[in-house]
């Protein structure tokens, strides 16, 4: 009944359908019409034992309420048809809540105790045929019940599980598309910009050309190892390697960079990793959009929280967030921290993060 599928032990419990056989076999006044009483229980059960087989979210309209029904039809007549309850009591127990199941339990008691007050079946088949249902009726009804609630609780940790799967598979998605961003948006525009400034160079200096389209092949390359990197999550970025590459795209722009730092920070690998990663947004947007000079980055301990200020005197603005900067914050949010922009004299994007999770 805990499966659609019939297996070889379900059908063992059928064994006890021999109990109706026992009064025609040791009664000496029985006759036919009794052994055909015992056939119309036992054929009448064996298929609704089998479609609550098929059926298993039917069960209550295929076992328990046909069950009961046919012993209570046929109990005043053979007293072994009260095993018909225990089956009953036990489908419930597997199917029903817990209590509706002990209602039915009690029903089923109740039911064949009455029954047996009126039976006009004799001592002592009467009473070896009633006492050990009732009996059954409660053992096996709440053991019935435990396995469904362990049935129960076997299915939710298995649902849960997926649903954990589900989101680390979701949360995993949005970090490589995340980082690919990220990534490939810092390197491309550096390539873009080198490009840019060979096709000037060309024909004016090709020494220097040269060497910028070297830079470029360095800098593809490079980008090609870190998508490699960041699609098997090995890939561990620091501020220090982001601030050199940002030195040079932004010099390819014609823009100076400026650094100040606290000397004494030591940064936690995972915090550093996302901060550096925040930092080659920002710097990416400077290049591309801002039209500045100059840009100053700053990381520093203040009130608690680590940091770092990328500011630059280019146009500002205060444009919607693109996917770039939303990434940002949803990867600085993930550490507690924030992420503030402000765009009157050139663009000023703040990333804060609290200490305790950063050193």
């Amino acid at each position: 009944m805990t499966t659609s599928r019939l297996r070889v032990w379900t059908w063992v419990h059928l064994v006890y359908l021999v109990l109706p056989a026992f009064q025609p076999a040791f009664d000496p006044d029985a006759g036919v019409g009794d052994w055909v009483l015992v056939g119309v229980i036992i054929g009448g059960f064996l298929p609704m034992y089998a479609m609550s087989l098929l059926r298993p979210w039917q069960a209550r309209w295929w076992l328990t309420v046909p069950a009961t029904a046919l012993g209570a039809a046929t109990i005043l007549f053979n007293a072994g048809a009260a095993i018909l309850f225990v089956y009953a009591a036990a489908c419930a127990g597997l199917t029903e809540t817990r209590r509706t199941a002990l209602r039915w339990m009690g029903f089923l008691t109740a039911l064949t105790l009455f029954s047996a007050t009126i039976s006009p079946v004799p001592m002592p088949y009467l009473l070896w045929n009633v006492i050990p249902p009732v009996i059954f009726i409660w053992v096996i009804g709440l053991v019935q019940i435990a396995e469904a609630a362990r049935s129960r609780d076997h299915t939710e940790l298995r649902m849960a599980n997926a649903r954990i799967e589900h989101l680390a598979t979701v949360s995993e998605r949005e970090r490589i598309a995340r980082d690919l961003h990220d990534l490939l948006g810092h390197s491309l525009t550096a390539v873009v910009m080198r490009a840019q400034l060979v096709k000037e160079l060309v024909d004016l200096d090709p020494v220097r050309a040269r060497a910028e389209v070297l830079e470029i092949e360095r800098t593809a390359r490079d980008a090609l190892a870190e998508v490699r990197a960041t699609v098997s999550g090995w890939r561990q970025a620091s501020l220090e390697a982001e601030l050199d590459a940002a030195r040079g795209a932004l010099a390819s722009a014609g823009v100076e960079l400026r650094v100040t730092r606290d000397p004494d920070l030591e940064l936690v690998g995972s915090t550093e990793h996302q901060l550096a990663l925040a930092v080659r947004e920002a710097i990416t947007n400077v290049a591309r959009h801002a039209g500045a000079r100059e840009c100053h980055v700053g990381i520093h301990a203040v009130d608690g929280e680590l940091r770092v200020v990328v500011a630059d005197d280019g146009v500002g603005g205060q444009d919607v967030d693109g996917n770039g900067l939303s990434g940002m914050r949803e990867r600085i949010a993930a550490l507690g921290g924030r992420v503030h922009r402000t765009g009157t004299e050139g663009t000023t994007v703040t990333i804060a993060v609290p200490l305790r999770v950063a050193t």
